[in-house]
């Protein structure tokens, strides 16, 4: 940089203003890094990705599930501090999937990367994964633990075995041989995401098989081998949740087009509160000797507690109610069951004395019709996206 006198000449001082000056065009990738209480890890993950992605035109997009511990300050602490550090901020919303897509949408670029904020993928492999995708005729590339040349590290026999089961469970939706699809570490075309985003369920951690199993067409796919690292700091979020939506996911993508699995499940929990129902009237009217009248006002409380309870848990678990919230909740839950069981004997009633149906047919035709309004307004109501 030329001086004359102290000062910067005016060619070095339009360098530096050209220099501080964002660049005219948006960048070429876009690194994907869902959070959720990984303050710790922000700044080293950032300042590595900084070192191998040098020289590119880039940008990294933090989606945060409303961390706790001081996620949210440490990173608009980075974005104050490079512009290169963006920041998608999600409230009431949680999920691995979700927050990917939603940071992807959020993005102009046309290569995206996902990325996990525990530092246990190797960021040296993205400028690889970005030459291939510039290079060759493929749509996704995948850093892969699974081929020659990868690893998973120090797990034990129990997380690798339950790792393997994963894998070939995720096999059975898919419609490209890959040896990885539990990877959370890849980097996409934008016009191939852009293709099965509209079809993907957004469920769970395991968006790699979401997309794949997506897409209207079957994607191209070029595997990358990396060494899979232990955690350095936070927590890990594998638990029974996480497998339980990974399971929705595949249900999801095995039957979805044919009824949403949601439902599938609300009718299962259903047939649960009919048995949990029989049951309690039972034990009510023929043992302890009520009235029927109000052993079956005691069956039907139970039951719907127990439907709500059961549907918290599995059928909306990305969506669970705590707190107050499932106080609320319960009660919504029960105003709307309320009005279903109306809808259920009015359309059984007169189907039954309008058109000569069946008993059992009007009976069916009432109980689904009870179903569906039960599930499609619960969903929008009870459990809603906030």
């Amino acid at each position: 940089m030329s001086v004359e006198g102290g000062r910067l000449t005016e060619t070095a001082r339009r360098a530096v203003v050209a220099a501080a000056m964002p660049s005219p065009t948006g960048p070429e990738l876009s690194v994907i890094v869902p959070t959720r209480n990984e303050r710790e890890n922000i700044r080293p993950l950032f300042d590595r990705l900084s070192r191998v992605l040098s020289g590119l035109d880039w940008e990294a997009i933090f989606v945060d599930d409303d961390s706790t511990d001081g996620t949210i300050a440490e990173l608009h602490r980075l974005a104050q501090a490079d512009r290169r550090a963006r920041i998608v901020h999600r409230i009431g919303r949680r999920g691995l999937a979700s927050a990917c897509i939603e940071g992807i949408q959020a993005s102009t670029a046309p290569y995206a990367a996902v990325i996990d904020a525990d530092l246990q993928h190797d960021e040296a492999l993205l400028p690889r994964m970005l030459a291939t995708l510039k290079s060759e005729p493929i749509d996704i590339v995948v850093g892969s633990r699974y081929i020659e040349g990868g690893g998973v590290g120090g797990w034990d026999r129990k997380r690798a075995s339950i790792s393997g089961l994963a894998t070939r469970l995720g096999r059975l939706v898919l419609r490209v041989g890959i040896a990885d699809p539990m990877s959370g570490f890849f980097m996409v075309r934008r016009e191939a995401f852009d293709g099965a985003v509209r079809q993907m369920s957004a469920l769970g951690f395991k968006i790699l098989i979401d997309l794949l199993a997506s897409s209207t067409v079957p994607l191209r796919v070029r595997e990358l081998p990396y060494q899979f690292r232990p955690r350095v700091a936070g927590e890990s979020k594998l638990d029974s949740q996480v497998a339980w939506e990974y399971l929705m996911l595949l249900a999801d993508k095995l039957v979805g087009h044919i009824l949403p699995v949601r439902f599938i499940l609300f009718s299962l929990v259903g047939l649960v509160g009919l048995g949990a129902h029989l049951a309690v009237l039972g034990l009510a009217y023929n043992v302890i000797g009520l009235e029927f009248a109000l052993s079956q006002a005691i069956a039907t409380i139970t039951a719907m507690i127990g439907n709500f309870t059961l549907n918290n848990f599995f059928t909306y678990s990305d969506r669970r109610l705590v707190g107050w919230g499932f106080l609320r909740g319960l009660v919504s839950f029960g105003l709307i069951c309320g009005v279903g069981a109306i809808a259920n004997v009015g359309i059984a009633a007169f189907l039954l004395g309008r058109e000569h149906a069946s008993w059992w047919l009007a009976g069916v035709a009432g109980a689904a019709m009870s179903s569906v309004w039960n599930y499609a307004v619960s969903s929008v109501i009870t459990w809603k996206r906030r």
